[in-house]
């Protein structure tokens, strides 16, 4: 019964993923999972047997790093990873700092801890470089709202219109698109554009939202939303502005603008890691993104306090503020895909060439 209650609240896209996560952590058993499922898609709950055949003695932090340094590998990792995985990447960023960093580097290997988007990304501006990503099972609720045909079919129908797109997008949406943005970045690519120019944005509709109030831009905005920031309890953050009101309440764009609405500040992930560091009128937190950004802040304010906001409590889930695509890469996984050099990321080259327009499109003029 598990699987058909995760299917009823999180739609059937988002399962596995949840699954995956909470058999990990040891919060379901294998045994309670009653569902049908072909064979295939079962491997893709089961955690692999390769996991299981690590020597539990062995330095997986020493042995990434030799690795690295053996077959000249950069590691990027996103805020949201595990913090054992920020701490040993070579560059921690969001979107826009990580697709600016991949289309630098000079190394031969390329190991993305983000999801998959981040990682076809950094192929498409490296695509004679090996792109790795720990887990390719590691999606994302907004790519998956916006397919190709749907995006294709919605731009036939606005043919006048812009399509500047959420970099939370597959790689065949983004060629589909004509210029990619990130939250830190769509504000000023917005207002460089034509104010004639009619405008499509998708796929959040959250941050389509925010921006339009931002810029005062009309746009026409898809349909889709994170699974994260849109599911926050209302509730429980009113509970922990009441228990602790001197905090300052911080929140990213994605966020529904009901849950906005009690924000201090709001920003990308970067620019709510660099209002923490640089604020002077609180040491105390309330913090509405995905809590693995926690770890940084920490870093940077360690004399301060950090409050993590539940999200709406679905099928049982009290965890679900966590990313469950973010958190499929661990450290083993990690190890694995840099032993084996897979999974892989490789797209055709027509889908390539057309997307990686769209994405220098954005590092210019995001510059």
């Amino acid at each position: 019964m598990i699987y058909k209650i995760a299917e009823k609240f999180l739609g059937p896209n988002n399962v596995l993923p949840f699954l995956d996560q909470h058999i990990k952590g040891g919060y379901i058993r294998k045994g309670e999972l009653d569902f049908n499922l072909d064979s295939n898609s079962l491997a893709n709950v089961i955690p692999e047997t390769a996991i299981k055949d690590i020597d539990p003695y062995l330095d997986l932090e020493q042995e990434i790093i030799r690795l690295k340094a053996q077959k000249n590998a950069i590691i990027l990792a996103h805020y949201y990873q595990y913090s054992e995985i920020q701490d040993i990447a070579d560059f921690i960023g969001d979107s826009l700092e990580l697709s600016k960093k991949a289309a630098m580097t000079s190394a031969d290997i390329i190991v993305f801890c983000g999801v998959k988007f981040m990682a076809e990304a950094a192929y498409i501006l490296n695509p004679d470089k090996k792109v790795l990503l720990p887990d390719i099972k590691a999606g994302c609720s907004l790519e998956e709202s916006c397919t190709a045909e749907e995006f294709r079919k919605f731009r036939e129908e606005n043919p006048e219109y812009i399509a500047i797109t959420y970099i939370n997008c597959s790689a065949a949406v983004k060629a589909l698109s004509d210029v990619i943005v990130t939250s830190s970045s769509a504000e000023k690519i917005i207002n460089s554009i034509a104010e004639d120019r009619p405008i499509l944005f998708a796929p959040d509709k959250h941050l389509g939202n925010f921006l339009i109030k931002k810029t005062n831009r009309p746009m026409k905005l898809w349909n889709g939303s994170c699974i994260v920031h849109e599911n926050f309890s209302e509730r429980e953050l009113i509970k922990i502005q009441a228990s602790n009101p001197t905090a300052q309440i911080i929140a990213h764009p994605e966020c529904p603008a009901g849950l906005l609405r009690y924000a201090d500040y709001v920003g990308s992930t970067s620019a709510l890691l660099k209002y923490v560091e640089t604020c002077n009128n609180s040491k105390e937190f309330i913090v509405l993104t995905e809590p693995g950004i926690i770890h940084q802040m920490q870093i940077k304010r360690p004399d301060s306090e950090f409050h993590e906001v539940p999200s709406i409590n679905q099928a049982g889930c009290s965890s679900c503020s966590n990313c469950p695509h973010m958190k499929l890469n661990t450290l083993e996984k990690l190890y694995l895909c840099m032993v084996n050099e897979s999974p892989e990321i490789k797209l055709p080259d027509e889908i390539t060439i057309k997307a990686r327009l769209s994405l220098e499109r954005m590092l210019e003029l995001s510059k």
